[in-house]
């Protein structure tokens, strides 16, 4: 694996601290999305066509250091939308780092050239580059040709600067085991400092609902992929090794969603990062009025074909840390992939998908919609006050 083992010490030092006060649930990753405007409009996202008066909203820096002290996670990651776009975003990252935060920004790499010195490399930081695939494979998914080729002379850029590069791979089920094998050599051959892996996930709003994995699949996928690479050992993935050994079917886990919170412009999603059914004002009202027990596989039919790395990596690391030694064989002997997989949570019992995304979607841009409206008139009056207190003054 490659984590560094500063993060990999902190998570660590931060789980034993939450265990020792009794905490059951807790964060380890924050979500924090500080504007959904992108640069691209990939086939896969639910997140490219909210109205403008969605798309042109931004957290503030003071939101973010907010959200990041309120949640209290070791680790932050920035995405968006496209986190590059937000003007604010140096400042961010720098505020982040210096509250000793492990810091990443997640980025498509388009504008990556242009900004990239308004960042300084830091072992806290870590440039994140979207790539799905080798160049056929990503341009298909973003929907653009060009943009693969530009996101690997990104990737060229950062490490010649000295920052720390991994890639994000979201896997579809028209993946090809022996391309994904090929596309890792020839990353890894970039000298990146690792790779997360994970299936895609069927967004209600996204334009393609057919490339979605289910879980049978994503085992399949990932276990005929991992079989050319030694298990997986080939390639240096920043991710705990228990988490690709459930993608490749060998361990069984209930999803844990509060360990990875979203903050985005609407306020806290819940209850995922993945799944919007409802927003909280603060990460305390998240935690204590999100009904979790009615989410994950086997409880809601939303949930049944989830296996992505936001709900299910908190509960491989706190897997790792009941039982480190199945941690460390597989990270020395790689994955299994072959014999018999762990059983799968049965969905017999779950409760029929509500769509209420769109509702709880068009709630909030009304508020929205008041707020600037109070926004505006309170600025009006002050001007007119303004304008009195003048008239009165020249006279």
């Amino acid at each position: 694996m490659s984590i560094p083992l500063r993060q990999a010490v902190a998570v660590g030092a931060y789980i034993v601290k939450q265990h020792l006060k009794g905490n059951k649930r807790y964060p380890l990753v924050l979500m924090l999305e500080p504007l959904f405007r992108c640069n691209l409009a990939c086939s896969g996202c639910g997140k490219i066509d909210y109205p403008d008066a969605i798309l042109n909203r931004r957290l503030s820096k003071a939101e973010c250091l907010e959200a990041a002290d309120e949640c209290g996670a070791p680790v932050v990651v920035l995405a968006g939308g496209e986190p590059l776009i937000h003007k604010d975003l140096p400042a961010i990252v720098e505020a982040l780092i210096e509250k000793r935060k492990t810091t990443i920004v997640c980025t498509n790499a388009l504008l990556l050239a242009k900004k990239i010195d308004a960042y300084k490399p830091s072992p806290y930081f870590t440039w994140s580059i979207h790539l799905d695939g080798d160049r056929g494979m990503h341009d298909a998914s973003v929907c653009q040709e060009g943009v693969y080729d530009k996101a690997v002379d990104a990737i060229r850029l950062a490490k010649a600067k000295g920052f720390r590069v991994t890639i994000n791979a979201t896997i579809f089920n028209n993946h090809d085991p022996e391309r994904l094998a090929n596309f890792f050599d020839d990353v890894s051959a970039l000298g990146l400092d690792g790779i997360t892996v994970s299936p895609g996930y069927a967004y209600e709003r996204a334009p393609d609902q057919t490339h979605f994995l289910n879980r049978t699949k994503t085992k399949e996928l990932f276990r005929s992929v991992f079989r050319r690479g030694e298990g997986g050992k080939r390639w240096s993935f920043n991710q705990s090794s228990l988490f690709l050994d459930f993608l490749a079917g060998n361990q069984t886990y209930h999803c844990t969603p509060w360990g990875n919170p979203t903050r985005t412009v609407f306020g806290w999603q819940k209850p995922c990062y993945l799944l919007g059914e409802g927003y909280a004002k603060t990460f305390k009202e998240l935690m204590e009025t999100t009904d979790w027990d009615s989410y994950g596989t086997g409880n809601y039919e939303k949930c049944a074909d989830c296996m992505v790395h936001s709900g299910f990596e908190a509960s491989a690391v706190e897997d790792a840390f009941r039982r480190p030694w199945q941690a460390v064989r597989v990270a020395l002997k790689g994955v299994r992939t072959e014999g018999p997989m762990a059983p799968d949570i049965p969905l017999d019992r779950q409760r029929p998908a509500e769509y209420v995304f769109t509702d709880h979607v068009e709630r909030r841009l009304s508020e929205m919609r008041e707020q600037n409206a109070a926004n505006a008139a309170r600025i009006s009056a002050k001007k007119a006050e303004a304008r009195t207190e003048d008239g009165a003054h020249a006279a």
